[in-house]
């Protein structure tokens, strides 16, 4: 795999982890927002959402109050999962860019604001060769 390919597939892999841990948080945050305007939770889109999240949002449903105030639920405990699903897609995309993404030049930029490529050694300088 070269360079660029290897970019590439890194780049395609982050992108795919971010659209499904946006669909997560776009689910989990739906949820949300159907509490909070307290929907019917006998309608079939409610009941696809509630069911669709709650296997995400199940590890965080009893770590604080619900309030809940003529029908309508501020579900926190759905809003902290929220945050730690994004922190997760964000681990997760700077695991692979370290891992897998290993660049071959670095950037140097000098006083005068000019760019220069310089190519990083393949082995490092101090480690005897063999």
């Amino acid at each position: 795999m070269t360079v660029s390919s290897n970019r590439v597939f890194t780049w395609k892999f982050t992108q795919l982890v971010w659209l499904l841990f946006g669909i997560l948080e776009a689910l989990i945050g739906l949820r949300v927002v159907l509490k909070l305007i307290a929907a019917n939770p006998h309608n079939p889109f409610a009941v696809l959402v509630y069911n669709l999240s709650a296997v995400f949002v199940w590890p965080f449903l009893s770590l604080t109050r619900t309030p809940s105030a003529n029908g309508a639920v501020l579900e926190i405990s759905s809003i902290i999962a929220m945050f730690v699903y994004a922190l997760i897609g964000w681990i997760i995309v700077q695991l692979v860019w370290i891992l897998i993404d290993r660049p071959r030049t670095a950037t140097v930029v000098t006083r005068d604001t000019t760019v220069v490529e310089q190519r990083l050694p393949t082995q490092p300088q101090n480690q005897p060769r063999g």
